[in-house]
């Protein structure tokens, strides 16, 4: 008994049908996993914030003590003190700053009856009534932009993708 055409392997066209089918595979996913992992510590960032604005309002209320979150744009961290702290923990706290994720910065912050700030350091105030400055701040991972939007009277934090310019007195 012989062997058949057919029990000898692939002909040429069916594995050049293979290839293309795999190297089409890859080049529609391999840009989606670039984009996830090069926005990662991007996303990091705007949790770690949203984070902490979120503990700054409850702690305001709560506590009945005025908060403020500092964003150091030089050194590129944050730290937060209530106002009626000494300047012995107030310094502990500035000592104890967070760095934001590798390779993210906040590339600039605006706020009503201000210059947009792109460098220095920017106090975002949370009152005891409950409300906040209204506050726009950008966040920056190589080219990929998140801009964080603080409403005044609303306890959540607006995200949107990408560099949106919103004046803080349309907020």
């Amino acid at each position: 008994m012989g062997v058949g055409l057919r029990e000898r392997g692939y002909t040429l066209i069916e594995l050049a049908v293979v290839v293309f089918l795999v190297g089409l595979m890859l080049f529609l996913a391999v840009p989606k996993i670039k984009t996830a992992l090069y926005t990662e510590n991007l996303k990091k960032a705007n949790r770690m914030l949203i984070g902490t604005i979120r503990e700054l309002k409850i702690a305001a209320l709560q506590e009945q003590v005025d908060q403020v979150l500092v964003l150091d744009l030089n050194n590129q961290v944050f730290w937060s003190y209530a106002v009626d702290m000494t300047p012995e923990k107030l310094a502990e706290r500035k000592r104890q700053a967070i760095p934001l994720p590798s390779g993210v910065k906040i590339a600039d912050v605006s706020q009503v009856g201000a210059e947009k700030e792109m460098e220095g350091e920017i106090a975002i105030r949370f009152y005891r009534q409950g409300n906040s400055q209204p506050t726009v701040v950008h966040l920056q991972e190589g080219e990929q932009y998140e801009t964080l939007v603080l409403s005044p009277f609303l306890a959540t934090v607006k995200v949107h993708e990408g560099y949106v310019d919103i004046s803080p007195i349309g907020i």
